[in-house]
């Protein structure tokens, strides 16, 4: 156990910006408020994250002091008794702004009835990042219109992202059409399959609350992902060994036309000293099934006080300062997403990202996932269920039957 006299632990997504961020704040903080304690972050990628913070009982056992914790996780930390409930100190003494400062769509995953156990850090939905710069090229227009026969615009369909992958795929020039993140971490490719099923008119919930993905949605989108994942001469050569981060970088390093990612992604492009993609890039709504409407996710990261610190006070001011809109904006400006509407509007911050404030318009289609005591465990079956359908020639409506059976036995 670390000496909580000492040392201030933050569990810490692994990300540079996030890193830089954290130091940031917490020398600005100490240098304010004359605290002295030395900041340990424990940094770590996502699934140790997960095993540290709530399936090792981090939070519960005071191992960290603050932790990220991402909303997908936030419910199952909070029927563990992970978290420390924040409404008194939100009573005593609110963080600026709160709760008007924010969109309602970053408020509710960390709420259960009253209690509240989370303030948001870290958002961007997903969207259609792409690069504006080939889309918008005199030559690449009338090669794609003599290819093709219609013009070449930012796909609103499958069809049509699939069939400009195509078109912008180069490996000779290391420019690959697109990039999938489809490392098999219980994420990835779980959200890539909910935005297939989604922008189909498909659900993942049915009437009882029950998780049911046997549908004609569900197998339509994961028989058109398969597809363009297993296909050689439209995605990025590497995106089996993908994470969401790991895709982002090689889209900011300038090896994909276009990609489906997390809107921060598409904000490190601009504000990332090695990205070669400077105002290069745009983004647009997620693509959807002829006739259907775009849809996002809203997957976001929350700071959270760990049930089993010994400096709760502090870790609630350090919160409060973290969460300010001078922070927020400054989170932004390092690479990742604020969370303030205040920064989505900001001047400044369009001037540096001008798509920035398309994030109300993306929030307006985002959808959440079921909050659901064995999500998890869901999420481990549709991860399992895509990665057969990636690497094996089995039949896409049979994958299905079998995700569902397991799925039921668990609802």
């Amino acid at each position: 156990m670390h000496n909580p006299t000492e040392t201030f632990r933050i569990a810490v997504r692994k990300f540079g910006p996030f890193e830089s961020a954290m130091q940031n704040f917490w020398d600005k903080y100490c240098a304010l408020s004359g605290c002295t304690l030395k900041l340990e972050m424990v940094i770590m990628d996502l699934h140790e994250l997960y095993q540290r913070s709530i399936t090792d009982k981090g939070l519960e056992n005071g191992e960290f002091d603050i932790a990220h914790i991402n909303t997908d996780w936030v419910y199952e930390g909070y029927l563990n008794n992970a978290f420390e409930l924040l409404n008194p100190y939100i009573n005593a003494n609110k963080p600026a702004g709160f709760p008007q400062g924010w969109s309602k769509s970053l408020l509710c995953l960390q709420r259960f009835g009253w209690e509240v156990v989370g303030l948001p850090f870290h958002d961007g939905p997903e969207c259609l990042i792409y690069r504006k710069d080939l889309f918008d090229n005199e030559t690449e227009k009338a090669n794609y219109f003599k290819a093709y026969g219609k013009a070449l615009t930012v796909p609103q369909t499958w069809e049509d992202f699939h069939q400009i992958a195509r078109f912008f795929n180069r490996p000779a020039e290391n420019l690959y059409g697109s990039i999938f993140a489809c490392y098999p971490d219980g994420h990835n490719t779980v959200f890539d399959f909910c935005l297939q099923l989604w922008t189909r008119g498909g659900t993942l919930v049915d009437k009882a609350g029950n998780i049911h993905i046997h549908s004609q949605s569900a197998i339509d989108g994961l028989e058109f992902y398969r597809t363009i994942v297993k296909d050689k001469t439209a995605i990025h050569p590497k995106s089996a060994d993908f994470e969401s981060v790991a895709a982002g970088m090689a889209f900011a390093n300038g090896e994909a036309a276009m990609m489906i990612n997390w809107f921060g992604f598409a904000a490190m492009c601009e504000v990332d000293a090695n990205s070669k993609v400077k105002g290069k890039t745009n983004v647009d709504l997620i693509p959807a099934a002829t006739g259907k409407e775009s849809a996002s996710l809203n997957v976001y990261w929350l700071y959270t006080i760990a049930k089993g610190s010994k400096n709760k006070a502090l870790a609630y001011d350090f919160l409060r300062f973290a969460t300010h809109a001078d922070q927020d904006k400054a989170l932004t400006l390092e690479g990742g997403i604020g969370c303030r509407i205040s920064t989505w509007k900001d001047e400044e911050i369009n001037q540096i990202i001008p798509y920035y404030h398309k994030l109300e318009q993306i929030h307006a289609v985002a959808n959440t996932l079921p909050q659901h005591k064995n999500w998890t465990e869901i999420a481990k079956i549709i991860d399992e269920m895509v990665l057969k359908a990636i690497n094996t020639a089995e039949r896409t409506t049979t994958l299905i039957e079998q995700a569902q059976h397991q799925i039921s036995k668990l609802n």
